[in-house]
């Protein structure tokens, strides 16, 4: 009996395992169709979402940087006076008239005055021409000389030399030596003597253009990197905090790319042509560049409804939009992005509009 039931199992056995990879291999299809034959989730539907509510607000950018002030003064008169400077009697950028006192040289001082021939010879009783009528203006301008500036030294001017001579404690002989006097184009303006040359102890030996005049206002240039300067537009506002607390605005004119490294520079100008410092250019100094702070807007603030720029999607026919809490889509128009805030419209205050979550 048993060798039978022996056989029937080895019968068996290969039977049921038959069975068994049917009934698996079944299985394994059935998965794989239920698998690719059911249709995917929606995306938008198994994505987490939070809300976001649509609320009032200012949307701007800007960098934060550092604005270059720099003079660029041009020599416009030359020392014609020897020997030793004794004292400096002005300041880098002072504004300066007809018979200002520059320095003084072995004690005797060197003024300034209006003309366009420059000093090149000593000027006594007899002496004539274009250098004498411009002496005689300043003489007029000072108010020693009331007769008409001929150019002819007489005995008039003479007494008008000696006067003036008086007034700045000089030998009163009447003859104006041609180191007296620095003639400059225009009168009054501001300038700055150079302090290479002109200093208390330095040995003048004549001929040297010491007097540097400065312009109506100094040059403003913000130093950027290439990206940052990918970032900003010709045109755009840069605004700017004055040495003594002003608040001055400029506009970027041109870039210029370094050619040695990655830096750009940007160059300003004022509005509508006007100095940037305006009334106040006197407070930069003249004698160094003014490191000066300055936001260089990259995104004008604009007020108005605002959403996580992650809340706008592109319909198909390419306008934008946002769903609020009930899967609404709202057609929407941005008025400005920045730092991932957008201003729009069409969708109205208070909307709960879905953003995906992080």
């Amino acid at each position: 009996m048993a060798p039978l039931l022996a056989t029937r199992r080895r019968r068996v056995v290969p039977w049921a395992i038959g069975i068994i990879a049917v009934l698996a291999a079944g299985a394994c299809v059935g998965w794989a169709a239920a698998f690719v034959l059911t249709p995917a989730t929606e995306v938008l539907d198994s994505t987490p979402f939070t809300y976001v509510e649509v609320v009032d607000g200012e949307v701007g950018s800007s960098i934060s940087l550092s604005a270059v002030a720099a003079w660029a003064p041009a020599p416009v008169g030359s020392n014609i006076a020897t020997g030793t400077v004794t004292t400096v009697d002005i300041e880098a950028g002072q504004e300066v008239t007809a018979g200002s006192i520059l320095y003084t040289v072995n004690l005797r001082p060197v003024v300034i005055a209006q003309g366009s021939v420059p000093s090149f010879e000593s000027l006594s009783q007899g002496s004539s021409g274009a250098d004498v009528s411009q002496l005689q203006t300043l003489l007029t301008t000072l108010g020693f000389y009331s007769s008409k500036a001929d150019g002819s030294f007489s005995g008039a001017t003479q007494r008008a030399v000696i006067a003036w001579q008086k007034s700045l404690g000089v030998k009163a002989d009447g003859v104006v030596q041609a180191g007296d006097i620095i003639y400059v184009p225009s009168l009054p303006t501001r300038i700055s003597l150079d302090a290479t040359k002109v200093k208390r102890g330095a040995v003048l030996g004549g001929g040297e253009d010491v007097v540097l005049g400065l312009p109506p206002t100094p040059t403003f240039t913000v130093p950027v990197t290439s990206t940052q300067a990918g970032l900003i537009s010709i045109g755009g506002r840069v605004e700017i905090t004055g040495p003594e607390g002003q608040t001055w605005q400029g506009f970027i004119a041109e870039q210029l790319p370094s050619t040695t490294d990655d830096s750009v520079t940007l160059t300003l100008t004022g509005a509508e042509g006007k100095p940037i410092c305006g009334d106040d250019c006197k407070s930069v100094p003249v004698s160094d560049q003014a490191l000066l702070r300055a936001q260089v807007i990259t995104v004008e603030n604009v007020k108005g409804l605002t959403v996580p720029s992650a809340a706008l999607f592109s319909k198909a026919d390419g306008t934008l939009a946002v769903t609020d809490e009930d899967g609404v889509e709202h057609s929407v128009t941005v008025t400005t992005s920045a730092r991932g805030i957008s201003v729009i419209q069409g969708a109205a205050q208070g909307t709960h509009v879905r953003v995906p979550a992080k």
